[in-house]
């Protein structure tokens, strides 16, 4: 299969550090060439890949300083991407709805994964425009706020079995993993861990739009004797740093679609303890790989109750459920089965536009089409009703029946 990925340009493919739907857009992408697809892969020519690389701009644009409009980069590689529309079977957005209106009106069957948030009140006029375009959500959470939407699916993330691995140490803190920001709320995993007794280790990066939150709410906490601030790792560091922990803590406080850290953490074998909300009931199974908490209290008394939890059963977990190649595979049913359905809308726009032209010639040459039969409109042959009106042009053809209308 043909199959054209196409990333935001915000950051390579795989990212340096952090970014989420760049890493679950990789871990696809290098999925779907080892199961021997032809994928190409539209992105930032600083992105590394087995399939064949589109670049778009040199680098990610969050480290080139140059760049002022990311969205006319963006407008450019999505023209870039629709007039090469023909060379795929299949093309796979990640862009949220900027390929809405110029892929509805080609011919190649394409999705969009919906990465984030969609509980935003401008999102209901969006969908309520858009209603037929279709779209995968990565939670069913996340398809609440727009009931409207055309979600032709739910796919869970998944990343590669053996990219992190249960490491033999000794579990000996709670830990913190990824961004922070208001919604991340890690002065709440600060005051639960403290009110446990625990140390806590975060591992998370800041944006500069989050540096004020940072500065004003989560800085003066990280000098309490019990927190210890790493900064931002990379994938090679994160087995050792969730293997090590008692539970990876995620008091969230928003409708996360999806939080990879989830099943990070279950990679490792290390237990999520996680506030219910956005995707968190759907990820974790609660008392098999963690406990689904609504407050502080009920999170200090989940991590007393951590040793009734087995680390090897979390680790199975995750082989079942959240691995790249089962992400893969249910990708690949989706484009198969949309392909399908656009095969058959093609057959069947076909007999209706040839109707239409037979139609046209009977009307013209003085035939008519008997009414359609209850067989899924197949065409029908034309019973002549006059020869008068055709002799003319016989005669003037020399005896050769000559049409005097150019095809359509």
């Amino acid at each position: 299969m043909r199959v054209a990925q196409v990333a935001p340009l915000t950051e390579a493919i795989p990212p340096k550090l952090y970014g989420g739907t760049e890493r679950v857009i990789h871990w696809l992408t290098e999925e779907l060439v080892a199961q021997g697809h032809d994928v190409s892969l539209f992105a930032s020519g600083d992105s590394d890949t087995s399939a064949r690389l589109e670049p778009v701009w040199p680098t990610a644009l969050r480290l080139d300083g140059t760049v002022r409009d990311s969205y006319a980069l963006h407008m450019m590689m999505l023209e870039q991407v629709r007039r090469r529309a023909d060379e795929f079977d299949f093309i796979h957005f990640h862009l949220d709805y900027y390929p809405f209106s110029t892929f509805s009106r080609q011919s190649t069957p394409f999705v969009t994964t919906l990465h984030g948030r969609l509980d935003l009140p401008e999102h209901q006029p969006l969908f309520d425009t858009f209603s037929s375009v279709p779209v995968v959500s990565i939670s069913d959470s996340q398809r609440r706020p727009v009931p409207q939407a055309n979600f032709v699916r739910t796919i869970h993330h998944g990343m590669p079995r053996q990219l992190l691995t249960p490491r033999p140490v000794k579990p000996t803190y709670l830990a913190c993993l990824g961004r922070i920001s208001p919604e991340k709320a890690m002065d709440r995993a600060i005051h639960i861990a403290g009110r446990c007794g625990l140390p806590l280790k975060i591992a998370a990066k800041v944006d500069r739009v989050d540096q004020d939150y940072f500065d004003e709410r989560i800085r003066p906490l990280l000098a309490l004797p019990h927190v210890e601030y790493i900064g931002e790792i990379n994938d090679i560091e994160k087995s050792e740093f969730l293997s090590g922990a008692m539970a990876l803590l995620m008091p969230i406080d928003w409708p996360e679609p999806f939080g990879l850290v989830m099943i990070e953490a279950m990679a490792c074998g290390t237990p999520t303890i996680a506030y219910r909300s956005g995707s968190v009931p759907e990820v974790i199974d609660d008392g098999v790989t963690g406990f689904v908490v609504d407050d502080e209290q009920s999170a200090v008394a989940a991590i007393r109750r951590l040793d009734e939890l087995s680390r090897s059963q979390i680790r199975r977990q995750f082989e079942e459920r959240f691995t790249a190649h089962r992400m893969a595979k249910d990708y690949l049913a989706l484009y198969q089965e949309m392909m399908e359905q656009t095969q058959m809308e093609d057959v069947s726009d076909g007999r209706f536009q040839m109707g239409a032209r037979l139609r046209t010639a009977g009307a013209r040459f003085g035939f008519e089409q008997p009414s359609v039969a209850a067989n899924g409109g197949a065409i029908r042959t034309f019973n002549k009703v006059s020869d008068s009106s055709v002799l003319p042009a016989v005669r003037q053809a020399g005896g050769r029946a000559k049409t005097n209308f150019a095809p359509d």
